[in-house]
């Protein structure tokens, strides 16, 4: 039987600027607030604008056997289920979880999003390679009945708001012998998190984070 989880935010207070209660629910969306290193910074600078929280990593929360668990796509291990608190121990900048705001076909995404367990990080962020990005299995999962997806994908952007390329893409992109996807229709975390569809249910961001 799913228990009940409640984040009752009494002992995250000391280190949290929100005190409130949660409760967790199948096909919930939690968003990783941007830390420093050079993958996020390359991801925000490309998809964040600057008045805006920036993330740079998305996984959907589901029960298994009671206990909740983050399906993501981990850049090391492929789509995989991490515990949640594990999620939230790693998540140092703070985070933030969303939910759809009407009712959802929740077996049915579940499914969808279980069915790509095992499958490599998808380096290159190209469609329909057998291989997943976060973003891009959010994208994936959430399907109507009709098998319409809930998400929309918009022409991909690489390049920094001065209109330059870093130097994490360029480096990664030579190593993989690709050209970089400027414009291929894709997702980031942060246009999955401004979807009109959504709505903030949850928020942890450490106090000493402006």
């Amino acid at each position: 039987m799913k228990r009940i989880y409640l984040l009752a935010i009494i002992i995250m207070s000391l280190f949290s600027c929100r005190n409130e209660a949660y409760q967790i629910q199948d096909c919930d969306l939690i968003f990783r607030i941007a830390e420093e290193n050079d993958f996020s910074k390359a991801i925000t600078d490309a998809t964040a604008q600057k008045s805006e929280i920036k993330f740079d990593h998305v996984g959907i929360l589901i029960f298994e056997e009671g206990e909740p668990k983050v399906l993501e796509t981990s850049s090391t291990k492929g789509v995989v289920f991490t515990n949640f608190e594990d999620f939230i121990h790693n998540s140092s900048a703070g985070y933030v979880i969303k939910r759809v705001i009407y009712p959802l076909p929740t077996k049915r995404i579940i499914q969808e999003a279980k069915s790509h367990l095992g499958e490599a990080y998808d380096w290159s962020f190209l469609p329909n390679n057998g291989k997943m990005y976060c973003s891009e299995l959010v994208y994936e999962s959430f399907v109507t009945k009709d098998r319409s997806k809930l998400f929309e994908t918009r022409p991909m952007n690489f390049k920094d708001a001065n209109g330059n390329i870093p130097q994490f893409w360029t480096d990664l992109f030579k190593r993989l012998e690709i050209e970089i996807p400027q414009g291929i229709p894709g997702t980031n975390p942060n246009d999955i998190a401004h979807s009109p569809i959504l709505e903030e249910v949850f928020q942890e961001i450490p106090c000493n984070k402006d």
